[in-house]
């Protein structure tokens, strides 16, 4: 079992930086890959990034390439999303999420995930 915290939403105006953690319960979190999703109002939950489980290897969604940064600390059970260039459409609820994984495959639909936080809410403005 998982359980996971996000924090460090808010609102920013378009062109700002925010940082996204997500805290992770439980001795194993190394043996779990993890995710970034998001969903804006009216729409379904879609991928955003993904990180294996040692951290060695990343994949992002094409709208968010090269301005946002998903990394983790084993050591401490987080996970992070560096979102920097923050654009009116980058404006949703943005989850975490784990699954175990047994090797370094990445994962980018929403249903191969186990465990899910309850999410933290980030508003561009433009």
């Amino acid at each position: 079992q998982v359980q996971l915290v996000e924090s460090g939403g808010g609102l920013v105006q378009a062109g700002d930086s925010l940082r996204l953690s997500c805290a992770a319960s439980g001795r194993t979190f190394g043996s779990y890959s993890m995710g970034w999703f998001r969903q804006a109002p009216g729409k379904d939950r879609e991928f955003v990034a993904t990180i294996t489980r040692g951290g060695d290897s990343t994949y992002y969604a094409d709208s968010v390439k090269g301005r946002f940064t998903i990394s983790r600390d084993n050591a401490n059970n987080t996970v992070y999303l560096q979102m920097n260039s923050l654009k009116p459409e980058d404006t949703a609820v943005y989850y975490c999420a784990a699954r175990y994984s047994s090797g370094s495959a990445l994962y980018t639909r929403v249903s191969s995930y186990n465990y899910w936080g309850q999410g933290t809410q980030v508003t561009v403005s433009s």
